[in-house]
């Protein structure tokens, strides 16, 4: 029998089963993806939106359809007859003429009812000339900008990033079929990152008591033929690696040491279709891969929290500490203090463990019995209660005043997902550009040629678009002088670039509607993850290509 789920929950298997409310019917598929907090989150969060153009509305309309709290649209401009034609949020001819914004959000707030939206009809320059105008930006959840004028989103990027308070702000520009965006954020800490590349520890190799007590108590020869084949792979692996250490008093280690200790599992089956012992030696890996804690989580044991002060630095703050971090106190007004007391917390616990983490308490599937698989659960999860609980005193010993901020329930996903944990740290929007200028740019035009040439021709034209909107002086030979501002004016210039240049410099204003919907699902992605603080978002600029279909990521943290 297989009991089949990554993770199995007992409390939730055998609690009462209720109907759906209409919320849980509505946003049934999303809530499986990010779960009820996560879809807490989003109902919490406020957008700011520059600009009402089709791409803008595209990136809102898969923001309000899960649920957002509320948008507002800023935006000056009046609808033209080609915003009439790309953009699926105005009333046609009917609202050339009229402001884009307050023509778009009625539309996009029918798609939910639930969401509260603003239209705001006054130019993004104005705004941040004003104090109040800066404090309004800066407290939003998210801030999205396509198309800004360049002085002027150089000035807003600058006044967002000198805060460390500040929300995220995601910068899109596209002309046309190529487009990029670029999140610009501090840090972002990560409790469920939703991936697989770490499995949690089962602790096969360092047994909790009632584990061990189970596995060493197994009498093979005593088990019948049906029970022998019902033994958990999980059980297996733990006794045999108490046989193995008590005749060679530590792991399997050389090739031929784990190829030994896969025969001894092959050697204990009674009968060729025992998939649980099959089971158990494709699992082998986690004897020699340990039960410690992941080598990428034990690199954030000693990260120090972002310090406000240096909040105005251009540069990548490297997840990795370096020698010369130290320790610094974790108080409330920290930024992301709660996370960070966790993290301190983990540590802690993993000193205090010989590098255990804490257990997560769910199972892979098996192949097993109901019964079997029912009582390793309950072992797991008692011994994932108990873990957790010493964890929380940990927490309040250490950090008395912001253990307060922890709530039980990002307690215990944090605990859950201890394996997986990520601290992301970000960079100022425009920075990589101001480091990698000339030879740095011209580097990476010939190591990715194609993706760096869209991005730089990207940027140029978004040069030229600043002192003429109109788009009158783009012309393949000004789009080619800017591109060399970058890259230097003796680099070579390849096909790709060429090419690049003839194609904005095509439709260099143009904000088509495929374009625009393709964006609109890839940016609302990754404003979801910046928002509910769940899976890994796009570090770099992602670089879209639509006359070829491809998208890439560039300029990313290595």
């Amino acid at each position: 029998m297989s009991n089949t789920g990554e993770s199995q929950d007992i409390d939730h298997a055998t609690s009462a089963i209720s109907p759906p409310d209409n919320k849980t019917r509505r946003y049934d598929r999303q809530l499986r993806l990010w779960a009820a907090s996560g879809q807490s989150a989003l109902e919490s969060a406020r957008i700011l939106v520059l600009s009402a153009s089709a791409t803008s509305t595209a990136v809102l309309k898969n923001l309000v359809l899960p649920g957002i709290g509320s948008f507002t649209l800023l935006d000056p401009a009046d609808a033209t007859s080609a915003d009439a034609g790309n953009n699926f949020f105005l009333n046609g001819q009917a609202s050339v003429g009229r402001p884009r914004a307050v023509e778009a959000v009625p539309l996009l707030r029918e798609l939910n009812d639930s969401v509260g939206g603003e239209a705001v009809v006054r130019n993004v320059e104005d705004v941040l000339s004003e104090e109040e105008g800066r404090e309004w930006v800066r407290g939003f959840s998210l801030v999205v900008a396509h198309n800004l004028r360049k002085d002027t989103l150089e000035r807003l990027a600058k006044m967002l990033w000198e805060d460390v308070s500040a929300p995220p702000l995601i910068v899109v520009r596209s002309a046309g079929f190529l487009a990029e965006f670029f999140i610009q954020f501090h840090e972002q800490c990560v409790s469920e990152p939703h991936t697989d590349e770490t499995p949690p520890s089962l602790r096969i190799t360092r047994p909790f008591p009632a584990l061990r007590e189970w596995a060493v108590g197994v009498d093979y020869d005593a088990l019948d033929p049906t029970d022998h084949g019902h033994v958990p792979f999980a059980v297996i692996l733990v006794r045999a690696v108490e046989d193995w250490k008590a005749e060679h008093g530590a792991l399997p280690s050389t090739y031929a040491e784990k190829q030994a200790f896969k025969a001894v599992l092959r050697a204990l089956k009674k009968k060729p279709d025992e998939e649980n012992f099959d089971e158990a030696e494709a699992q082998a890996w986690r004897v020699w891969a340990g039960d410690a804690a992941p080598a990428d989580v034990r690199k954030l044991f000693e990260l120090s929290p972002l310090d406000p002060s240096t909040a105005s630095s251009t540069q990548f703050t490297s997840t990795v500490p370096t020698d010369s971090e130290q320790q610094v106190e974790i108080t409330p007004t920290t930024p992301n203090a709660p996370f960070h007391a966790l993290l301190r917390t983990l540590a802690r616990f993993a000193d205090a463990h010989e590098g255990l983490l804490p257990l997560s308490g769910a199972l892979p599937d098996m192949r097993t019995d109901t019964a079997s698989y029912v009582r390793l659960q309950e072992l797991f999860k008692d011994q994932a209660r108990a873990e957790k609980e010493e964890f929380a005193a940990l927490l309040r010993e250490q950090h008395p005043d912001v253990a307060s901020l922890v709530s039980a329930d990002a307690l215990d996903t944090f605990v859950k997902n201890a394996h997986h944990v990520r601290v992301l740290r970000g960079r100022r929007w425009g920075a990589w550009e101001e480091t990698a200028r000339g030879a740095g740019l011209a580097t990476a035009l010939q190591n990715q040629p194609r993706e760096a040439a869209t991005h730089l021709v990207l940027s140029a034209v978004a040069t030229l678009l600043n002192d003429n909107p109109d788009g009158s002086t783009v012309t393949l030979d000004a789009l080619k002088a800017e591109v060399h501002k970058l890259i230097g004016e003796n680099a070579e210039v390849p096909q790709e670039l060429e090419d690049a240049i003839g194609e904005v410099a095509r439709a260099p204003t143009a904000d088509l509607p495929n374009t625009a919907a393709f964006l609109g699902g890839l940016i609302a992605q990754e404003a979801i993850k910046m928002i509910t603080k769940q899976y890994v978002p796009v570090n770099g600029y992602c670089v879209v290509d639509l006359v070829d279909s491809w998208t890439c990521v560039i300029g990313k943290d290595t």
